[in-house]
C-alpha cells in the first residue's frame, strides 16, 4: 500500500499543482455537505479554505457557526439574497442578479489573493441555472485561477461547459426525500 502524498509538494517534495476543479451537482441532497467535508478535511491539514455562498442569503446555517470554530483555516462569505423564486423569496430578480454578479467579483478576488488553497463557490451552479450570472464569466474565472487553487462548484443543474471544464464531477441523484412527504428542513441535517 502506498502512502498518500502532500497535495502541495508531491512525493518528491517539489511543488506541483493541486488545483483541481470539482463539481457537485444533481437533484439529490449533499452537494454543499460534500464541499464542507472537503473544507473540514483540508483544515485538518493546515490548508486555508474560503466558501462563497451565492444564494443562501440571510438564513442561519450550522456551517456559519462551525466555520468560526475552524477560523482562520475556514471562512464563509455570504453573498446571496436567498434562493430565487422559492420558499420565502419576495425579492425582485434584479436584486438576485446584482448579488450573484457581486459574488462572482468577490470570488475572483478571493481566488487570486493567494490566501486560500481551496475556494468553494457554493450554489454557483444554481445561480448559473437560474441565469443570475453567465457561463462565460465563470469559465473565465476557472481559466484564470492560480494552478495551486482547488476550486469547488456546487449546486443543481451544472451547465455542460462547467462539467467539461472539471476534473472531478459528482452528480447527487435523488431516490427518496422527506420533502416529498411535506417534511421541512431539519436543523443539523439540512441547514
Amino acid at each position: 500500500m502506498t502512502r498518500p502524498t502532500d497535495a502541495r509538494t508531491g512525493a518528491t517534495g517539489k511543488a506541483r499543482s493541486a488545483g483541481w476543479i470539482i463539481v457537485y451537482t444533481g437533484e439529490g441532497k449533499g452537494k454543499t455537505t460534500a464541499s464542507l467535508g472537503i473544507a473540514f478535511r483540508a483544515a485538518g491539514h493546515g490548508m486555508k479554505v474560503c466558501m462563497i455562498q451565492f444564494v443562501k442569503g440571510s438564513w442561519f446555517t450550522g456551517e456559519l457557526k462551525s466555520s468560526r470554530l475552524l477560523a482562520p483555516s475556514f471562512r464563509i462569505i455570504r453573498a446571496g439574497k436567498g434562493f430565487v423564486g422559492i420558499l420565502d423569496d419576495r425579492k425582485p430578480i434584479s436584486q438576485h442578479i446584482a448579488a450573484a454578479k457581486e459574488a462572482l467579483r468577490t470570488s475572483e478576488k478571493i481566488i487570486g489573493s493567494g490566501l486560500y488553497d481551496i475556494v468553494i463557490l457554493d450554489e454557483i451552479n444554481y445561480a448559473l441555472n437560474r441565469k443570475l450570472i453567465g457561463v462565460r464569466p465563470v469559465l473565465g474565472l476557472i481559466r484564470r485561477k492560480p494552478a495551486h487553487v482547488c476550486l469547488v462548484l456546487t449546486g443543481r443543474g451544472a451547465p455542460r461547459p462547467i462539467v467539461e471544464a472539471a476534473d472531478l464531477v459528482t452528480e447527487m441523484r435523488k431516490i427518496k426525500h422527506p420533502y416529498d412527504k411535506g417534511m421541512t428542513a431539519r436543523k443539523g441535517i439540512d441547514f
